[in-house]
């Protein structure tokens, strides 16, 4: 996960127990900790975390009222709740999950991640070049348009391939899904309807770069780089 997904742990101080904090901030989640449900309502009053998990187990207690409580502030937050072997637990408890100590870290983070916000998919990255493929939009620096499916894939094609020099058939080819690149005059055409979405100035290109007699070429800084910036060939 790239993103940092934000998590509420309510757990008490116990010397007879390892806390869960550190090992889920291994897992890139922000954690915030708390010691009892009274801290933790305050808390979402002012941040309102992608799952909460109450280890009653740590404070001793069902975790009955501290779950009842936070389901009435936040009813759509999903609440996972740790007990030990020994805690009766019923269908009345206002949680989401259930675990049944002992268990590994590793479950419990299986178990709360159905609830995290998933990462967007076919969203292609380089540089400060955002293209959503699913919308086919594309951000760069200050700029933001909406792309047909034809300049979406032809920007997807350049994204993959940025610092090499993509041939014009080679190109025309992959984009247009043809054997027949005898003429090409429309990648020229699209190219430029590309520049106007994504460059300050479409006449004076600093992303894609027109290389005489072979094709095109993203640029991007911090890009990894091509060795050689050889032509790329079918």
């Amino acid at each position: 996960m790239q993103k940092r997904f934000s998590l509420l742990l309510i757990e008490g101080k116990r010397s007879d127990r390892t806390s869960f904090l550190a090992g889920l901030t291994k897992k890139k989640i922000l954690v915030q900790s708390v010691s009892s449900g009274s801290a933790a309502l305050t808390l979402i009053e002012e941040s309102v975390p992608d799952v909460i998990i109450v280890d009653a187990a740590s404070m001793r207690t069902s975790g009955k009222r501290i779950c009842t409580a936070l389901r009435e502030k936040a009813p759509h937050l999903p609440i996972v709740l740790i007990v030990d072997g020994s805690t009766p637990t019923g269908n009345n408890l206002a949680t989401d999950v259930i675990l049944n100590l002992p268990f590994t870290l590793q479950k419990l983070f299986n178990r709360i991640k159905p609830y995290l916000p998933q990462e967007p998919k076919n969203i292609y990255k380089v540089g400060p070049i955002h293209l959503d493929l699913e919308n086919r939009s594309v951000r760069c620096l200050g700029h933001q348009a909406m792309l047909t499916p034809r300049l979406a894939a032809l920007l997807k094609s350049l994204m993959e391939h940025s610092g090499h020099v993509v041939e014009r058939e080679a190109l025309f080819s992959r984009v247009w899904e043809t054997e027949y690149t005898g003429d090409t005059r429309t990648l020229d055409v699209h190219i430029s309807w590309l520049r106007q979405a994504i460059e300050d100035d479409p006449r004076h290109p600093r992303f894609i770069k027109t290389v005489r007699g072979l094709g095109y070429r993203l640029d991007v800084e911090d890009a990894q780089s091509y060795n050689g910036r050889g032509p790329l060939r079918r």
